[in-house]
């Protein structure tokens, strides 16, 4: 196999082979594909698209560029992913949450895009809190907290991060097919059974229009299906912001607010009861979402969310 059949596949309109695309992402892994071929590669992609069967062989073979963790805990193994917007804490919010009602969350989060911090960069402003952990750390932390909110280490889908700084500077961000492998690859990687999804739509988010955030929508989940991981998503408003106040160190307060019960975002309540609702109910946990957003909201108002986010940050130095 050579890069330069597979990229004039793509050109061609002609979807390269689940043994082609595989050998692409190890390439990219191990730096045997150029830069001018991963480039190539982007923008064909972004021209011609890669079909539902390539974005999930795409995906999977992103994803098995590096290690894949797998895990045997007594409780099922879910995370949420949001595809960003101002004054968005709500992974801080919900993994001890649902922590709390008996999942399993190994959370492995991004820094800042654009215009807003990222959730690594909210966490980090609590003085002395460390993203990253060894893989004993993360699996000791899972053990004892049930839920970690960390950075990618070097080895998780390094597919992905070659690929990703090459998409930011040859103008091949937008395209859907690569922004699903992207986010799907790091998430599928940390072995999990369950995912839920929060699309935003607005004016703070990637995608303005409904019709561009039903397109990625449908594409995350039908390719997460695809490669075995059951996950539902959710289209979010994102035309003002989230929290009351943008700005890292701000949105730990209003996170620590809410899960306190000194000053209640109404927002940010709504959203990780109906995400949560939605994981619980895959994870088999909940008998449906909105019993499952019941026991999210349970959590957040006895404290018990509030108990498993203190846990979690003093495992993790802060």
């Amino acid at each position: 196999m050579d890069a330069r059949s597979i990229v004039m596949k793509v050109r061609d309109h002609t979807a390269p082979t689940s043994d082609e695309l595989r050998w692409f992402a190890a390439g990219l892994a191990s730096g045997q594909v150029t830069d001018a071929q991963v480039s190539a590669f982007a923008m064909a992609v972004l021209l011609q698209g890669l079909g539902e069967a390539g974005r999930v062989a795409l995906t999977t073979a992103m994803r098995d560029s590096g290690k894949v963790l797998a895990w045997d805990l007594p409780g099922p193994v879910m995370d949420k992913h949001s595809t960003g917007g101002i004054g968005d804490c709500v992974s801080l919010l919900l993994a001890p949450a649902l922590a709390a009602c008996g999942a399993y969350v190994p959370m492995i989060s991004g820094r800042g895009l654009g215009h807003t911090g990222g959730t690594l960069d909210k966490l980090e402003a609590i003085p002395g809190f460390r993203t990253g952990l060894s893989e004993d750390q993360f699996r000791a932390q899972m053990d004892r907290v049930h839920c970690a909110i960390v950075a990618a280490s070097a080895d998780l889908a390094p597919a992905d991060r070659r690929l990703y700084a090459i998409r930011d500077i040859s103008g091949t961000v937008e395209s859907i097919d690569l922004i699903t492998a992207s986010i799907l690859s790091k998430k599928l990687a940390a072995g999990l059974e369950a995912l839920v999804l929060d699309v935003k739509v607005g004016s703070g988010a990637f995608m303005k229009t409904m019709e561009d955030a039903r397109a990625l929508a449908q594409s995350l989940v039908s390719t997460a299906q695809g490669a075995g991981c059951m996950t539902v998503a959710l289209i979010t408003d994102m035309s003002q912001p989230l929290a009351t106040a943008a700005g890292n160190a701000l949105e730990v307060i209003e996170v620590m607010e809410t899960l306190s019960g000194t000053s209640v975002n109404a927002a940010l309540w709504d959203i990780t009861c109906a995400l949560g609702g939605e994981a619980l109910a895959l994870g088999g946990i909940a008998a449906d979402p909105q019993d499952g957003a019941g026991r999210i909201a349970q959590a957040l108002e006895s404290g018990a969310a509030a108990e498993v986010f203190g846990r979690m940050v003093a495992a993790q130095g802060g």
